[in-house]
């Protein structure tokens, strides 16, 4: 996992915070292979909280104090409502993430 233990634990507080401190948090993508190089941080969420609303403002204030907290990093977050739907990007993520 390319991250440091300074990310690993700013991002598991923030994003806590602001969707629940019982969500589900994987790293997948590039940082998860630590010959790879640069990348985004790709995120996948199941997040605690499920109202639409609530999870689109969550959404944007997590990546406001991310992005202060950690610099300019570009991060993606998928996140995963109950109810939603499960598009192949959610199961690829569950299947290959690491837990944050």
């Amino acid at each position: 996992m390319r991250l440091t233990d300074h990310q690993r634990a700013t991002l598991r507080r923030v994003l806590r915070q602001h969707f629940g401190p019982n969500s589900r948090i994987l790293l997948f993508g590039s940082r998860t292979d630590d010959q790879a190089r640069g990348g985004d941080i790709d995120l996948y969420i199941e997040p605690e909280i499920q109202e639409p609303d609530q999870i689109v403002e969550a959404r944007l204030n997590a990546l406001a104090e991310l992005h202060l907290a950690l610099g300019d990093q570009k991060i993606d977050l998928v996140i995963h409502r109950e109810q939603g739907p499960d598009p192949l990007i959610h199961r690829h993520a569950r299947q290959t993430g690491a837990p944050l």
